[in-house]
């Protein structure tokens, strides 16, 4: 089974990565690119039929090492 997964900064924390994209975009005269926040994606193949199973692999991965949960949010999508 595949994860999909997206990690982001939570709401109201600072991203200056994505400020200095907004810069950059501003500069290069894309002036309607606003509020941009940057994150990570990582896919990865879970030896796990079961979907509850997988799930629960995917959700502790996250929380253990993958997210760290006190400014980052993240989500999944099996298949």
């Amino acid at each position: 089974m595949k994860a999909k997964i997206h990690v982001t900064l939570k709401q109201g924390i600072l991203d200056p990565q994505g400020k200095a994209i907004e810069h950059a975009l501003d500069s290069l005269g894309f002036k309607k690119a606003a509020n941009v926040r940057v994150g990570k994606y990582m896919e990865l193949d879970i030896d796990q039929t079961d979907k509850a199973k997988a799930e629960a692999e995917v959700k502790a991965m996250c929380e253990k090492l993958l997210a760290n949960t006190i400014i980052e949010e993240y989500r999944y999508e099996l298949g």
